[in-house]
């Protein structure tokens, strides 16, 4: 830990705490300072002004990064007949009914987007205290609800990122590896930043993005212009 803490400290000393940087030198710094043994994930945090509590007020959504994230999710769909014979097709990692309710009650959780079709979802509210807490619900504002479950594995296998405020109003979403070039991080932090701004509810008042942080895994955070693409 005490190696941890002093790569972190000397990160830190190479960002402006008093800078707010341009989307561009934030992602280039931000892979600079990156001091990870592996190749980090790069990640963005919108600290919104909005109540979640109001109904109205609620983000939460997903978007198909153009560049991807890195990361090739694995996807459980819950589907029976042509739906489940579909879903193999399009390459889920894991297609069941009541079976697959079974498995995950009794503690399997080895996946990390669930996909379900609507009249599976009697079946699977059963685990709503299990997935829920981990954000593996399967929801319609995200696209895993559905019956068109080709499109959906699709999607998330392209690079599909579910975000969503939590209680706090702060959305964070992945935009690709330390690995990546700067332009295709840009490009997909461009795509996040545009729907962040169109999501914002009509009866948010005031300053919508109060700060913007743009971090590696481990590395401090770096204050970016959510206006300056």
């Amino acid at each position: 830990m005490a190696k941890k803490a002093k790569k972190y400290i000397e990160a830190a000393k190479q960002v402006d705490a008093n800078k707010t940087y341009t989307p561009e030198e934030a992602v280039a710094l931000v892979k600079k300072i990156d001091f990870a043994k592996f190749d980090a994930t790069v990640e963005v945090a919108y600290n919104l002004n909005i109540d979640v509590k109001q109904a109205d007020q609620q983000i939460r959504g997903a978007v198909v990064l153009p560049n991807g994230t890195g990361k090739t999710s694995r996807v459980v769909v819950f589907a029976e007949g042509p739906q489940a014979k579909q879903a193999e097709e399009a390459g889920a990692d894991v297609v069941g009914g009541d079976d697959l309710v079974q498995k995950i009650q009794d503690g399997w959780l080895d996946f990390d987007v669930a996909v379900a079709t609507p009249p599976m979802m009697a079946k699977v509210g059963r685990l709503g205290r299990v997935l829920g807490p981990k954000g593996l619900m399967p929801n319609p504002k995200t696209g895993t609800v559905t019956m068109d479950v080709t499109k959906a594995i699709n999607d998330i296998k392209a690079g599909q990122v579910a975000y969503r405020a939590d209680k706090a109003g702060i959305v964070h979403a992945p935009i690709g590896k330390v690995s990546f070039d700067d332009q295709k991080l840009i490009e997909n932090f461009k795509t996040i930043n545009d729907v962040i701004l169109k999501a914002r509810p009509a009866a948010a008042k005031g300053q919508y993005i109060k700060s913007l942080t743009v971090t590696s895994t481990f590395g401090p955070g770096v204050k970016t212009d959510a206006t300056a693409f």
